[in-house]
């Protein structure tokens, strides 16, 4: 119950283009060989800003799905579905409405820059300032223990952290609590259970966060306990009561290099951006186009490729033999700016051969897709049914 999972959704903004695939798909094709992972396309959460123009929503996912498998997303390997698709986000959400306090929401960093950035829009509206919580739903639905993030974001795992720990203090006390997980700690035999023991007291009267983690792992490599034993013995170890929902951690990613076609970040806003699927020619000509080095007014003039928005895409795309020939190509004026593009074009042209391969065969049969989406929805929603169950029984809502 309390396996190692990877959560992490997008939101449906449509095609994808190259700052996606190194900033996040790339990651995710990585971590999908290291463990169970889920990637959803969070729909609701494109509704919090984009309330009134829901119209596009349906065909950006289809589109940005085809984009995954096309990068290599594999469903054969990892659970792939759709925010909507799992009714349970939206119960567990709105019972953790319920004790979730007001300060918390008012003061996630994110609230106030979003809502300085989009001054068109009214983000005075309920859905945005829970978003956070929803946010905090998705990943606890699925007792996820690893959410890769940018540093940006950390903020938003802690929240879901005090979160779980909130819920599982409110809700996470059975009758006789201490008595049964006295009972639970003789299950584990007289070894394991002295170096629980041992451990319990070390992370609680000397709150060493090793012998809290060295105290998980022991209950996760007992395998003869049945589930209440192993969630009382969690809560134990922890000094609450029973662990409902699991504390998610941030695996920290590292933020995406690649620049836009102008030297800025690469953003569909900026219209500086190479998608995904893009045809040959586009890119081609997109690269050949691309602003150089001001200084460079004629061939012969002398350039630095460290204000060259052509030479961010030789770091990202270039061995240090290309390298080393633009930068001593340009300061000397030994190359010109189209010479100097080429690699580059070549390289992008490389990089995207296989997704167009692995595309076509969605392009040609939609139906494949949401075969893939279907698949995965149903093993989604199996999860998330196991949490809500454990969830209404804690709330005192099982009416079973």
């Amino acid at each position: 119950m309390y396996a190692e999972k990877v959560l992490s959704g997008m939101r449906p903004t449509g095609r994808l283009h190259l700052g996606h695939y190194h900033g996040v798909l790339a990651n995710w094709i990585k971590l999908q060989h290291e463990y169970p992972c889920l990637f959803f396309v969070a729909d609701w959460h494109a509704l919090t800003t984009a309330y009134d123009e829901p119209g596009t929503i349906t065909q950006n996912t289809w589109d940005m799905i085809v984009d995954w498998l096309a990068a290599g997303v594999d469903p054969s390997q990892a659970t792939l579905f759709i925010q909507s698709r799992v009714p349970e986000h939206a119960e567990l959400h709105l019972l953790m409405s319920m004790m979730t306090p007001l300060g918390w929401l008012e003061r996630v960093p994110t609230y106030k820059d979003q809502q300085e950035k989009l001054t068109h829009k009214d983000l005075t509206t309920y859905g945005f300032l829970g978003y956070p919580l929803l946010q905090a739903a998705d990943i606890l639905i699925y007792r996820a223990d690893k959410v890769p993030v940018g540093e940006d974001q950390v903020p938003h795992i802690e929240f879901t952290r005090e979160i779980a720990r909130r819920f599982n203090h409110l809700y996470g006390r059975e009758p006789n609590f201490e008595e049964k997980a006295k009972e639970s700690v003789k299950k584990l035999g007289s070894k394991r259970a002295k170096l629980y023991e041992e451990l319990r007291t070390r992370y609680q009267e000397k709150g060493e966060d090793e012998a809290l983690e060295q105290g998980k792992a022991l209950l996760n490599e007992t395998q003869n306990l049945s589930l209440g034993d192993r969630e009382r013995l969690f809560g134990y170890l922890e000094g609450g009561g029973k662990m409902i929902l699991v504390e998610p951690g941030a695996l920290l990613t590292e933020a995406s290099r690649m620049p836009g076609l102008d030297g800025q970040k690469m953003s569909k806003s900026y219209g500086n951006t190479i998608a995904l699927r893009e045809d040959e020619e586009s890119i081609r000509k997109k690269i050949r186009t691309m602003q150089t080095d001001p200084a460079r007014v004629r061939r012969t003039d002398c350039g630095d490729p460290e204000k060259c928005p052509v030479w961010q895409f030789h770091l990202i795309y270039s061995n240090d033999e290309v390298k080393s020939w633009v930068q001593q190509g340009c300061r000397s004026a030994g190359i010109g700016c189209i010479e100097c593009k080429q690699p580059v074009i070549e390289a992008v042209l490389k990089e995207q051969e296989p997704m167009r391969e692995r595309a076509r065969m969605y392009e040609e049969d939609p139906q494949l897709v949401k075969n893939i989406i279907a698949d995965g929805c149903e093993k989604a929603r199996k999860l998330a049914q196991e949490t809500m169950r454990d969830v209404r029984e804690a709330i005192g809502l099982d009416y079973s």
